[in-house]
């Protein structure tokens, strides 16, 4: 991030958008991004990410805020003069052109010199691995190689931030993941900045420098992957970024930043979330992969008896379901190795973590 004293490459004050002047759908976005970084906005449908990119190409208007290039305001600027790539979903490649048309024409409307237009067109043709598909037309592609295409025509004229809109949501999940290599490969080759809409955590997780989490217009939490994964600031993020389990309990006692929580399998001690107070209803967010079985040679902090429901083969690992007495139901992954334990159904096992693996939020 950015001193104090200098700019970001790209910034977002106080940007809010209404279509109907009463409803806010972005609700005071702030956001500062330096040069290079690949930024994730991420969130449920409707949570207001895919406004926000729409603003930063111009294609929707900002009800209030400002939004700055270099610290320059581009909020009043057409979107065609804002020098902004842009790779959609749907791929938006001229059906009646070949690839190497395609590729060109965002030159020609620059009026780049023919010649320059050609050398260009070959270099990105060889940054996509495609050399030899200058030729042919997209309907003569599979979807990767279409988005591609896509993503090189968007980096073709040098444009000073990339903007991508669910770019790999039409592709298998095969695709997908090579896509997602090649889009990181070329941001790290390249060193383009980068606004990328997502809803797919995986996604967001692999690629990212920093991830934007929405909801309902405001952004909860805007970290870095592991932050966002391990130290969630509230039980939305935490919910929604991987998998977690959610046990009911109340504050006891609260010493620096840890508290202890009672839950229905007994007292445990958890990171203190923010707001919590002594005597307060919470919830403890533990993630599945944190969670051991006793007896077991990892050290914990934690340990409480609950009742096991059923499992889940699962390839790789197992997934383990136990029920508390008060009916909160917990599961857990194990590695599928001569090591995982067999459990018949209302049988009791002790569950054990780390105290530093789980966060108590207000309820």
């Amino acid at each position: 991030m950015p001193s104090e004293a200098e700019h970001a490459f790209l910034q977002f004050d106080q940007v809010k958008k209404s279509y109907d002047q009463k409803t806010l759908v972005v609700k005071g976005f702030d956001l500062d991004v330096d040069r290079g970084e690949f930024i994730t906005l991420l969130g449920p449908s409707g949570s207001g990410k895919s406004t926000v990119l729409m603003m930063l190409a111009g294609f929707e208007g900002v009800t209030s805020g400002d939004i700055r290039v270099e610290n320059k305001s581009i909020t009043r600027t057409a979107p065609y003069k804002r020098n902004i790539g842009m790779v959609f979903q749907n791929y938006a490649l001229f059906p009646h052109m070949t690839i190497a048309e395609n590729l060109a024409y965002p030159l020609q409307v620059r009026k780049m010199a023919k010649p320059d237009v050609k050398d260009r067109v070959n270099e990105y043709l060889r940054l996509i691995e495609m050399p030899e598909f200058g030729g042919r037309y997209p309907g003569q592609l599979s979807g990767g190689q279409r988005q591609r295409v896509a993503l090189a025509r968007a980096l073709i004229f040098e444009p000073s931030l990339i903007l991508m809109d669910e770019p790999l949501g039409a592709l298998d999940k095969k695709l997908r993941e090579q896509m997602q290599y090649e889009i990181t490969r070329l941001h790290e080759q390249l060193g383009f900045t980068v606004i990328y809409v997502t809803h797919d955590q995986t996604e967001a997780l692999s690629m990212s420098s920093r991830i934007a989490v929405f909801n309902d217009g405001v952004v909860q939490q805007c970290a870095a992957p592991a932050e966002l994964y391990e130290r969630p600031k509230n039980a939305f993020v935490a919910d929604f970024i991987g998998e977690n389990n959610f046990i009911p309990g109340t504050v006891s006692a609260i010493d620096g930043a840890e508290a202890k929580v009672a839950i229905p399998g007994g007292e445990i001690i958890a990171v203190a979330g923010d707001g919590l107070v002594v005597g307060q209803k919470c919830v403890v967010s533990v993630r599945p992969e944190k969670l051991f079985i006793q007896p077991t040679s990892h050290a914990y902090d934690n340990e409480v008896t609950a009742a096991h429901v059923t499992h889940h083969y699962v390839g790789d690992f197992i997934r383990y379901y136990f029920r508390f007495a008060d009916g909160t139901e917990i599961n857990l992954k194990v590695l599928n190795d001569l090591a995982a334990p067999n459990f018949s159904a209302g049988q009791e096992g002790k569950l054990a973590w780390l105290k530093k693996d789980c966060i108590a939020f207000p309820a």
